[in-house]
């Protein structure tokens, strides 16, 4: 056993970055401080009480998961307050059975069913994931769930396996991302007994729910594709079930091999969409519901109106919001929403350029900057520049004769043209609305 409280915390941060959102993660998680090793328990401090408590409530499970992936870690882990000598916090209620011994990589037990918020944008894949739970290797197998960074394609397949874990324990199950999957795939080739690496093959064509994330990042590693391709035959002819989830359809991730392109094809292809103003106010209500925070309608509906692209980035302003009011020991109001969303945006908007903002409209609508920004006029290239304009006017506090010097000195009447071209199609087109969505993001996380 490794006896270092703060290496294996050093090594369960690296995975928790991955796993927990960024904003829960800085408020709750960096903060936690390893103090020793004590009879096969790792022992954790924080500040107080009250972020003990609900450092618990939210991320023990998890934490006792992914400590079970460190060879050599302790058994269990506790968290302990300074404000109350050390007293270590009560175990939260188990809400899933520990993970059987035949899961390969860890299924997220905050992940399920009953806390996945279903609407007109995500009812298809919902209803999908919940099928191949029900009956896995039976009914939409392949099944491939795509959509926008932060929509909720990981949560299906986490509550895929969940599902699967609790009614059929006897099941091996696998979800890895495609990065995951990539650095073991290499591994493997470089630890090669005899220039084989069969101990690679054999664990994942043993694999009766092989769910694999972000599969868009194979393109461009013809060796992996290779490897995916195989496993894919093999599984698909044992009758195995397998899950994959992109951030576009498999007729849109380029690069890709045709034979790993029409595998994935033939998969039942469903996307998660935006949600709408409802979902996302029904998604918040949900999510204080969980935090056992009691909130008004009108500060949730204040922040459902203004983060609208990503379902994380929502759930990270509402986490922000329930952290200012307990800071100042006072209730949710639109005041404090505002606070968090203002620091929020400026801190979000103060590094974006009307460059970036073009790149990336030009890389999601694969066309040429020169001509976005150019004298063409032909469809393909004039719709990606005014969802250009739209955004730059959105995202940037910019006159509108300064926004069309960007593209080759226009007029504002343009300028304007397009803004109020691209807003009206924002209200009965779901394809411009989730174009615009997925592109803000790209802008966003830049």
């Amino acid at each position: 056993m490794i006896n270092d409280a703060n290496a294996i915390w050093q090594e369960m941060l690296s995975k928790l970055e991955v796993e927990v959102y960024s904003l829960g993660f800085d408020v709750w998680i960096k903060p936690l401080r390893p103090v020793k090793i004590e009879d096969g328990v790792l022992i954790l401090s924080t500040a107080t009480a009250t972020s003990r408590n609900e450092v618990a409530a939210k991320y023990m499970p998890l934490f006792k998961a992914i400590l079970r992936r460190i060879d050599g870690a302790p058994s269990d882990i506790a968290i302990v307050s300074d404000d109350e000598d050390g007293v270590p916090a009560p175990a939260p209620i188990a809400h899933h059975e520990e993970p059987p011994r035949n899961e390969y990589g860890t299924i997220n037990p905050k992940y399920n069913f009953e806390n996945f918020v279903v609407g007109k944008c995500n009812e298809l894949s919902a209803a999908a994931a919940r099928a191949v739970a029900e009956a896995p290797g039976q009914v939409y197998n392949p099944l491939f769930i795509y959509g926008g960074v932060g929509l909720g394609k990981t949560h299906l397949m986490h509550a895929i396996g969940n599902e699967v874990k609790m009614s059929t324990s006897n099941l091996k199950i696998m979800y890895v991302s495609s990065k995951t999957f990539l650095n073991e795939f290499i591994e493997s080739i470089r630890t090669a007994s005899g220039g084989s690496n069969q101990a690679f093959r054999e664990k994942y064509r043993s694999i009766d729910l092989l769910m694999i994330d972000d599969v868009q990042f194979i393109a461009k590693k013809p060796s992996t594709q290779e490897e995916i391709f195989h496993i894919f035959e093999e599984l698909q002819n044992s009758g195995k079930q397998m899950v994959f989830a992109s951030d576009r359809p498999p007729q849109d991730i380029p690069d890709l091999d045709d034979r790993v392109r029409s595998r994935f094809m033939s998969s039942l292809v469903v996307d998660v969409q935006p949600p709408d103003l409802e979902t996302r106010i029904a998604i918040l209500q949900r999510k204080a519901q969980d935090a056992k925070v009691n909130i008004a309608d009108a500060p949730l509906e204040y922040i459902a109106e203004r983060v609208t692209g990503s379902i994380r980035e929502m759930e990270g302003v509402l986490t922000k919001v329930i952290f200012l009011a307990k800071l100042r020991g006072s209730k949710v109001d639109l005041n404090i929403c505002a606070e968090a969303l203002k620091d929020y945006r400026v801190q979000e908007c103060d590094e974006i350029t009307a460059d970036e903002i073009i790149d990336c409209t030009c890389r999601y609508f694969n066309v040429q900057k020169a001509d976005v920004v150019g004298k063409k006029k032909n469809k393909e290239v004039v719709e990606p520049r005014q969802v250009a304009i739209y955004l730059i006017n959105e995202l940037m506090t910019l006159p509108l004769a300064s926004i069309g010097e960007f593209f080759g000195g226009r007029e504002h009447t343009t300028v304007m043209h397009a803004r109020d071209k691209i807003s009206a199609a924002l209200v009965s087109d779901q394809k411009m609305r989730t174009a615009v969505n997925d592109i803000k993001a790209m802008v966003l996380r830049k």
